[in-house]
């Protein structure tokens, strides 16, 4: 799963409310599906630069991800390597366009997690909401000690004499 950090957690947020509030979604364009969308939040690219970068080179998401090569030069691998470069693995992104994280379905109720299908808004916002919420709580677990110690030096009083 993604390396759990603010920035990667923070932009998965904003994509679950861009989406809960309306924002383009359609599962076969690359810039408005579901990577498409976390895509537009990371690069800041446009779901039409995004989707004009990626018909360079051929296929969905999952074969552009297969073919990905960081020294290729095509647009579509630049945005990419934005992407991982936020802690992102290539398979966390394979997993988002398909719903399929076993980390992530496993929080889902099962009613729900054996209906969901990969070019539903609604699905791919509970999917989203669940995976930073997961990343959330990695990075507050990983993290606790460093938080701990802030806090105390934050509350410690001056010692009287």
């Amino acid at each position: 799963m993604a390396s759990a950090n603010p920035s990667l957690i923070d932009a998965i947020e904003k994509t679950v409310q861009k989406l809960s509030n309306g924002a383009a979604y359609q599962w076969g364009h690359m810039g408005a599906c579901n990577c498409g969308n976390l895509a537009q939040e990371l690069t800041h690219l446009s779901k039409a630069d995004i989707h004009r970068y990626a018909m360079q080179k051929h296929g969905d998401w999952n074969e552009q991800l297969l073919d990905y090569c960081p020294s290729s030069g095509y647009p579509i691998d630049l945005m990419i390597s934005t992407m991982l470069d936020f802690g992102l693995t290539l398979e966390d992104l394979a997993n988002l366009e398909k719903l399929s994280d076993p980390l992530i379905l496993a929080q889902i109720p099962i009613e729900k997690r054996d209906q969901l299908n990969k070019n539903s808004r609604e699905d791919v916002i509970l999917y989203m909401e669940t995976w930073a919420k997961l990343l959330r709580e990695k990075w507050i677990t990983e993290n606790y000690s460093l938080i701990e110690s802030e806090l105390e030096k934050k509350l410690e009083l001056p010692v009287l004499v």
